[in-house]
């Protein structure tokens, strides 16, 4: 028996599809996209979303309903994250996402996010040495999650992420060091009353955008080939040195990194810098993994 099912995140950089096809108890994927949207541009300082922002993001809701559509798959599930938490005029997003896809949108709160981004990391992994921190370096937060065998012990979610970062720290093009002294003391504050212990961390995975983007970065690769950067592994002085390198370029030079995705550029330094801050928490390299909260819902549909 095959069924097909679908998982939508719209988060506050980039919007993600992902389709899976479950036949005889095995899954294989069958198409994943990613539209860089920027749904999150300006909703930190003006509280809502702009105009434009909404436009492209449900032009990239579009895209995906047609594709579902196409395929035939009824079972969908759409979350949104910190972008569409601090929103106010959300009703005009929920409305577009329901006239595209044909089911609401549901705003998860962190602690699913993290939840959601644990589960689908780990199960892309072989066994890992105990307790595993996975983190998720999203466009307006950034998900801790520290769980033991598979159950989780502690999450959270920061208000700290690659745009909400660059929007209210990092303003000139490239940042002066005043304005990177800032970021860092904001960031180390939130890092260290997350309730994280990162001393007892045993394995350190990274999921999501900004993490897997630095691993096709660092590895200098010339194109994205996921199957280079899925259990690649980064050593934190690798990390603070790429960070430093990209808060020194001008967003025109980062741009043209062969495997640089456009719309990510002006905001990658930012994700660099809070990937660097918390794994010198950590004497611990960082395994990469490809699969994250898409993974997670998926694995919720089918259980």
């Amino acid at each position: 028996m095959s069924e097909l099912v679908a998982a939508v995140d719209c988060g506050t950089n980039s919007v993600r599809l992902l389709i899976c096809r479950q036949r005889d108890g095995r899954l294989s994927e069958v198409d994943r996209r990613l539209h860089i949207t920027r749904l999150g541009q300006g909703v930190d300082a003006t509280g809502a979303f702009h105009p434009d922002a909404l436009a492209r993001t449900l032009d990239a809701m579009a895209d995906f309903g047609a594709q579902l559509d196409s395929l035939g798959v009824s079972r969908r599930r759409v979350v949104a994250t910190s972008a569409a938490r601090d929103a106010a005029n959300s009703a005009e997003f929920f409305d577009g996402v329901r006239a595209r896809l044909g089911v609401d949108a549901e705003i998860i709160p962190g602690q699913e996010e993290a939840r959601l981004s644990y589960l689908g990391a780990v199960s892309a992994l072989p066994t890992l040495p105990q307790p595993v921190l996975v983190i998720d370096i999203g466009g307006g937060s950034t998900e801790l999650v520290l769980g033991r065998d598979g159950a989780v012990e502690h999450a959270i979610s920061l208000d700290i992420g690659s745009v909400r970062v660059r929007e209210r720290f990092l303003f000139s093009d490239p940042p002066t060091s005043a304005e990177i002294d800032a970021a860092t003391a904001h960031i180390n504050d939130l890092l260290d009353n997350s309730g994280i212990d990162f001393a007892q961390v045993a394995t350190w995975v990274g999921v999501g955008g900004t993490v897997t983007s630095l691993s096709a970065l660092i590895q200098g690769l010339q194109t994205y080939d996921r199957a280079a950067v899925h259990g690649s592994k980064l050593d934190v002085g690798e990390l603070d040195a790429f960070a430093d390198e990209l808060l020194r370029q001008p967003i025109a030079q980062v741009a043209q990194y062969p495997t640089m995705v456009p719309g990510r550029a002006d905001v990658i330094c930012a994700g660099a810098l809070i990937c660097g801050l918390i794994g010198d928490r950590m004497a611990l390299p960082l395994l990469v993994s490809e699969a994250d909260i898409l993974d997670g819902i998926v694995a919720g549909l089918l259980a």
